[in-house]
């Protein structure tokens, strides 16, 4: 399918074709170098700054004069919506899976009640153990 801008898209929200470029995020966090990024108030020039003879990229801000902040402006956004609250990309965060989550919990929940078993065993000593 086409848009009015001519760019194909498909109809999955987030979905990636083969001859589109991939996102470039650091981590899980948004930047301002991914192919998707957007400034809304278009003021993100990306500069070429050398250090020691070597050069690096770095998006500068023209509307506030500094460098960029990406994903933490209120103008920031992503032509593919993957932008996330926090700074994050919908891409680099791993999908977790529901029995995994359960599994985790039930440990943190056991942990949890043998730590509450020491303690209160501590304060009303030894012999009250058997109460708990």
């Amino acid at each position: 399918m086409r848009n009015y801008s001519g760019r194909s898209f498909n109809k999955e929200r987030g979905q990636i074709s083969q001859n589109e470029p991939k996102p470039l995020p650091l981590g899980e966090k948004c930047n301002y170098l991914c192919p998707y990024f957007r400034c809304n108030k278009r003021a993100l020039m990306i500069q070429t700054k050398y250090v020691k003879g070597s050069p690096y990229k770095v998006g500068f801000c023209r509307w506030v004069g500094d460098t960029c902040i990406t994903g933490e402006c209120q103008y920031a956004y992503c032509e593919k919506r993957a932008l996330l609250p926090g700074n994050r990309c919908a891409f680099a965060v791993n999908k977790r899976t529901d029995g995994d989550d359960m599994e985790k919990e039930l440990k943190e929940s056991d942990e949890y009640e043998d730590k509450v078993k020491d303690i209160i065993s501590k304060k009303l000593g030894k012999k009250d153990l058997d109460l708990i």
